[in-house]
């Protein structure tokens, strides 16, 4: 079985170049996007110049996160990639050379895919002849990856061309999109060693998503039967050539190695585990803040969305929240409603006084935000500014009452108050108390009737009463600064919660618990989840660091969703400073994942695979 690599000293950097080949570079569609760019502050210190990234170019992604270098700079360079640019532009390609403006600053070459629409037919022709790669008519996005495949071939066998008899080239491809390459440059013979990553294989993916069993039936799977019946047999064939083209296949977790070996027919050659650029304080104090600073704006929308209905004490109130692509059973959204429906019952039975406020965050297409959400937010908001106008009434004319009195006790407070705010007060509270049930999802689903989450609300009768220990907020968009129900980053939101919830059934990494430990709030996986079961190879004693690992490789969803009520349970009880004192476990082993220790595994890849030819 392939190992993960043992890390290696920075003095063992390979002396070679190095591009990096993403579909996710400058834009931002999947989790790719995430590991490129959190590595990238690890990377760009140990390769220096040497190092590049590669990828389409899309005009409306790029324009926020894309700095192309001015002709005159450009002119002034005389590193290969630069020098592979100008050839390229002379002969007539539409490509940018620039700095992706994230941390680090990494220098990125991105190609327009459009370009070569022209040779399409040419290209899939020379794709299903020379490798029997089949491709459909009608399918832009496939027409897109073919002819960025073609587009990047020719940019690396351009720099390779320049650099003959220099430093060896190292190309590093991620996922089937950008892998299409991989193929034709070996038939050449181009003087490069690839690296292609699968971070999930495609097939897999679909069939976990269509067999709850996927586990159990994975070596008995016919892949090109499959592949067919999904309808997506020239995107798994495209990965299989990459897999088998590379002059080293590696994977991001053990647990994808076995879906290699059955849906891919290779072994990989390393497992390479991905990280996060992992944010200290000097303060030890200071994510303890942020903390209380995030968690108040929760609180303020949790007022908004329940407190129109019923109120509760905040100080007594735990917030957990799940996300990531909504994919009902294989991000664990079944499991996790489950294990919520019974710690409810819990709750209840026990007389546990803690409410649980649990979030959904996912994407799903809606038409609007509920406008009775978005108007008790704002009558809210109006009975801020009524108090904050009575506050400073009251607070001028108390203090001039306290200076000119020979009385020491508090006056009566309420005679200090205008007639005119007495009765809009009276009127804002009238306007703003209902007794309607707050609703369990933020939006207007394009398909209500057929929401999976909903569903389930719905049967198992957890729609928000007052008695309800466990409350529910599903928002169907992902939490941005631009949210009128949160006005806040995610990362900003995650630090603000008490637990992330993430029983994956299928998850091949699993950044969102990862995400979570990085900002110092404890997490649940699973030991499906690449994430979890690396915690279990490797993290002594993971619950005392704030990793919770659900166990469900060989147990029934009755069983795990029980292992997860009493995790859960078990949180719940848990005192204030107990709570604090997990965080701080959480924050002080974040390291453990910090792309400053993980990245190393990538070069020791590279190395291996510059001993083969």
């Amino acid at each position: 079985m392939p190992t993960s690599l043992a890390p290696a000293p920075d003095a063992l950097l390979p002396d070679a170049l190095l591009i990096e080949v993403a579909w996710e570079v400058c834009n931002q569609v999947g989790g790719i996007y995430t590991v490129i760019r959190s590595k990238v502050p690890a990377t760009v210190p140990a390769w220096g110049e040497r190092y590049c990234l590669l990828g389409p170019y899309f005009a409306h992604m790029a324009q926020g996160e894309f700095e192309n270098y001015e002709d005159h700079h450009l002119d002034l360079m005389d590193d290969p990639y630069a020098v592979a640019v100008r050839q390229l532009r002379a002969a007539g390609y539409d490509i940018c050379f620039g700095t992706w403006l994230v941390t680090g600053r990494p220098r990125v070459v991105l190609i327009n895919p459009f370009q070569a629409y022209g040779r399409l037919g040419q290209i899939k022709a020379d794709l299903w002849e020379r490798h029997g790669i089949p491709m459909p008519d009608n399918d832009d996005l496939l027409h897109q990856v073919v002819a960025f495949g073609e587009l990047s071939r020719i940019f690396i066998q351009t720099v390779a061309a320049i650099q003959a008899g220099k430093q060896r080239l190292l190309v590093h491809f991620h996922e089937w999109m950008t892998g299409v390459a991989i193929p034709e440059l070996r038939r050449e013979r181009t003087p490069a060693h690839l690296v292609f990553t699968t971070h999930a294989t495609l097939l897999g993916r679909y069939l976990a998503m269509n067999d709850p069993d996927f586990y159990d039936h994975l070596m008995r799977v016919d892949w090109l039967a499959e592949s067919r019946h999904f309808n997506i047999e020239p995107a798994v064939t495209m990965e299989r050539a990459a897999a088998h083209g590379s002059h080293v296949f590696t994977t991001v977790s053990e647990l994808t190695v076995r879906e290699c070996i059955y849906l891919l027919d290779r072994m990989p050659d390393a497992v390479l585990p991905n990280g996060l650029n992992i944010e200290r304080f000097v303060a030890g104090h200071e994510f303890q803040n942020l903390h209380q600073l995030y968690k108040a704006k929760i609180n303020e929308f949790v007022m908004a969305h329940f407190f129109h209905s019923y109120s509760f004490e905040l100080d007594k109130t735990l917030y957990f929240f799940t996300s990531g692509r909504y994919e009902y059973h294989n991000k664990g959204f079944d499991l996790t409603l489950e294990a919520l429906a019974r710690l409810n019952y819990r709750l209840q039975q026990g007389g546990v006084d803690v409410q649980v406020v649990m979030f959904f965050i996912t994407k799903r297409p809606f038409t609007s935000i509920n406008p009775q959400v978005l108007e008790r937010r704002a009558v809210l908001e109006e009975v801020r500014q009524t108090c904050r106008a009575i506050e400073e009434q009251v607070g001028e004319r108390l203090f001039y009452a306290a200076a000119a009195s020979s009385d020491h006790r508090l006056p009566e407070l309420g005679s200090m108050v205008d007639d005119y705010w007495k009765l809009r007060y009276r009127r804002t509270l009238q306007s703003w108390k209902s007794n309607a049930l707050p609703p369990v999802i933020t939006h207007n689903l394009v398909d209500d009737q057929n929401d999976d989450i909903l569903n389930y609300l719905r049967r198992a009768n957890l729609l928000n009463y007052q008695h309800d220990r466990v409350k529910i907020v599903y928002h169907p968009d992902f939490v941005s600064t631009t949210s009128p129900l949160f006005g806040m980053e995610y990362g900003q939101f995650v630090r603000g919660t008490h637990l992330g919830v993430f029983p994956s059934y299928y998850e091949p990494w699993g950044y969102t618990p990862l995400e979570c430990v990085a900002r110092g709030v404890p997490a649940v996986t699973s030991d499906l989840s690449g994430f979890g079961d690396y915690a279990l190879q490797n993290v002594p004693d993971p619950e005392q660091k704030g990793i919770f690992v659900v166990h469900r490789q060989e147990r029934t969803f009755d069983e795990s969703a029980e292992e997860l009520t009493e995790m859960l349970w078990q949180f719940v009880l848990l005192s204030r400073r107990d709570r604090i004192q997990q965080r701080n476990n959480v924050e002080s082993h974040a390291d453990l994942f910090d792309w400053k220790n993980l990245r190393v595994y990538y070069d020791r890849a590279y190395a291996l695979a510059l001993e083969r030819q």
